[in-house]
């Protein structure tokens, strides 16, 4: 039964699909990875009208005393912005809304375009949600979490073997 595979025959079979050139599956992959990056950041913001979902950069940082997270919200009001947290995570959404008139003497456009986004942050043990604080500024919103004296002081030092 094996003899019957062409496969097992020692002769390989120079089978290969348009799909399966590797240029063809480059530029594949590289639109992809275009298209991907202007739905998801750039072009969310200036698409003509649709909705759009847009997922803003953020740096967190675990310090001794505290977690603080910062959030680059460029075009935005603090009004426009939600923060929420639990004893597990700190919720970010918001939502821009841009209206752009243009009139001209023989010319009359309007862009109108919507962008929201959601971005769920997990925290780790021994936060204090009760004493966080948010702050917006200039289009970068900062959340200061600090720890609870108890999770300041678990810090273990390892003793390294050599083997």
């Amino acid at each position: 039964m094996l003899n019957l595979t062409p496969w097992n025959q020692g002769k390989k079979l120079a089978i290969q699909r348009k799909d399966d050139n590797p240029f063809a599956l480059l530029q594949r992959e590289m639109n992809d990875v275009f298209n991907n990056f202007f739905r998801g950041d750039l072009a969310s913001w200036g698409n003509g009208g649709e909705v759009s979902h847009y997922m803003p950069r953020i740096d967190i940082a675990d310090g001794e005393k505290e977690v603080r997270i910062s959030a680059e919200l460029p075009g935005m009001d603090e009004k426009d912005v939600q923060v929420s947290v639990t004893q597990d995570s700190v919720t970010l959404s918001g939502e821009k809304k841009t209206e752009k008139e243009n009139h001209g003497k023989n010319c009359y456009h309007t862009e109108i375009s919507y962008g929201s986004f959601k971005r769920v942050i997990p925290l780790p043990e021994g936060v204090d949600t009760n004493k966080a604080e948010a702050t917006f500024k200039k289009g970068v919103l900062n959340v200061v979490l600090p720890k609870t004296p108890q999770a300041q002081s678990v810090e273990k030092k390892l003793t390294i073997k050599a083997e």
